[in-house]
């Protein structure tokens, strides 16, 4: 195939792709990278921006110039796409065939098909990833394995998916010579061959927007959606799009997000673990931010609450879903006593969700799926609970910020960290986004935190519990008993976990930490181009 002028792809076309990868949609592709990358990149340097005025003191507040945006009673968000009113309980995963015809049939009313956090971003992954929601979409989807059919369901979940962020590259699609966004890349394949479809069918070409930082990234998505529908013939405002609040500077401009998207949103979404991780990234740069075990901060903690509260009245104010956050539990096999416990803190996280006033949940596995429902039919009677609302929520810009955390920072927590982080680093390098670890089904998100956090106790001379300090001396030989378990683990390569360790070891005794482990470790998968050199923000 040829491709169009000025467009490189270095890896071939995995077989059964050619629909995919077709000239006319790399095409799309790169009137989309030509539209939208300077934008793109100004904005991840704004970023930059930011963390030097936070790391020089300047604390995060609500914008000042957005004030009237907030105070304005009038304006609402687009009423809810076909098939989104009701989303009391949505499943999430990574792409692949099975995990796609079992999430649709899981019983949930969405499924959020993952490309970025659960998903190791090979290009075999991301491609095929595309060819098998693009029979999905068409309800062609069944395949059989090892001798068991796998068949999509009559009723199957309105399907959702999340693209990668702003912040990723697709090393392995050159467009004039620069590696185009990862997220247009996903969104722009998917949206090209599949939204007449979704529309045809009475729904539409829905998503989840990861990782956003600033209002204006909201606004530079709603300049893509009127450019794809305008360019593939789709009316204006069929797209939906739900906002994960997942970063700390997002926290303080929740409305202005939702006001960029309006005639194209559907929502926001509590991404609790990465906006764990982006609090204690962004603020860096104080003692005072240092968390204990990452097992305390928990959705109860005074930041964490102010952090609900504002989304929900947020949502509610402008009439869109207030989305929960994940469960990542899974059923644990042989322990019946263990297994009771784990599905009894569920039940537990999606009462207080459904009673906060959350529209609806996430789950990481269909067997909670039932679980959840019943606790939100329980509760929520309608479809959703956008009449509920508390005007007399006063969330402070001090509150989001609020580091103070009850806990303390243990050896098992610290050993936890070192486990989990090199789990994921060591599956996700291997091919594997969406990992099992301790009974929780867990993605990249988990081991940001682990990172940070371990990064942070040795930043600050950070005690444990016992009396041990924290540093690279502490730290080596854990990571060192830690990854000889990980090796053991099946689909894990003990080069890649070397990998991992070397990689942890330089984070934990750096001067700050780096942005994202993906954008680290991108270049050890397929094809992937070496990083460029860049100064750390």
């Amino acid at each position: 195939m040829s491709l169009p002028a000025g467009v490189q792809i270095t890896l071939p076309t995995p077989q059964g792709a050619e629909k995919i990868l077709t000239k006319d949609a790399i095409a799309f592709l790169a009137v989309l990278h030509r539209c939208f990358d300077k934008r793109r990149r100004e904005l991840l340097a704004n970023r930059a921006k930011v963390q030097a005025e936070l790391d020089n003191g300047k604390p995060l507040t609500f914008l000042p110039e957005t004030e009237s945006i907030r105070n304005a009673p009038s304006w609402q968000c687009a009423a809810p796409g076909p098939g989104l009113a009701d989303r009391r309980v949505e499943i999430t995963g990574p792409t692949d065939r099975k995990m796609v015809i079992n999430a649709l049939n899981s019983g949930a009313k969405c499924f959020m098909a993952d490309f970025e956090d659960s998903n190791s971003p090979t290009w075999t992954n991301m491609v095929n990833g595309q060819v098998n929601l693009y029979d999905a979409v068409r309800r062609q989807v069944d395949f059989e394995i090892n001798g068991k059919w796998y068949k999509l369901s009559q009723n199957p979940a309105t399907l959702l998916v999340r693209p990668r962020g702003w912040h990723l590259d697709e090393t392995r699609v050159l467009v004039d010579g620069q590696p185009m966004s990862g997220g247009l890349f996903d969104f722009g394949l998917f949206f090209y061959h599949n939204a007449k479809e979704q529309v045809a069918r009475g729904l539409g070409p829905y998503f989840y927007l990861p990782k956003m930082e600033h209002h204006l990234e909201a606004r530079l998505w709603n300049d893509v959606f009127n450019l794809a529908q305008n360019y593939c013939g789709v009316p204006n405002g069929t797209i939906r799009a739900t906002v994960l609040i997942e970063t700390l500077p997002a926290a303080y401009q929740m409305e202005e997000i939702l006001f960029e998207l309006k005639e194209h949103s559907s929502g926001l979404n509590c991404g609790r673990w990465d906006y764990i991780f982006s609090f204690i990234k962004r603020q860096r740069a104080s003692r005072n931010a240092v968390m204990p075990d990452r097992s305390d901060v928990t959705m109860t903690v005074p930041f964490m609450d102010a952090y609900v509260k504002l989304l929900i009245a947020t949502c509610h104010k402008r009439k869109v879903a207030a989305m929960g956050g994940m469960s990542a539990l899974i059923p644990i096999k042989n322990d019946q006593a263990a297994n009771d416990r784990a599905m009894d803190k569920v039940r537990q996280d999606k009462l207080r969700e459904v009673t906060s006033g959350h529209d609806g949940t996430w789950v990481a596995h269909p067997a909670l799926v039932k679980l959840a429902m019943d606790i939100f039919d329980e509760h929520m009677k309608g479809p959703n609970q956008y009449y509920v609302r508390d005007d007399h929520v006063q969330v402070r810009d001090t509150n989001i910020r609020d580091p103070k955390v009850p806990g303390k920072v243990t050896d098992e927590g610290v050993r936890d960290n070192v486990s989990a982080a090199l789990s994921y680093c060591a599956a996700w390098i291997s091919g594997n986004g969406c990992v099992p670890i301790n009974n929780l089904m867990e993605d990249a998100a988990t081991a940001e935190i682990s990172r940070c956090q371990l990064w942070q106790w040795v930043k600050y001379g950070a005690k444990t519990a016992s009396g041990k300090t924290i540093n690279a001396a502490y730290l080596k030989p854990i990571f060192e008993e830690e990854g000889a378990k990980v090796a053991k683990l099946p689909g894990i390569s003990p080069a890649h976990v070397q990998i991992s360790k070397d990689y942890m070891l330089s984070q934990v005794q750096a001067k700050w930490p780096s942005e994202f482990l993906t954008s680290d470790l991108q270049h050890h998968l397929e094809g992937g181009a070496a990083p460029a050199p860049k100064a750390a923000l």
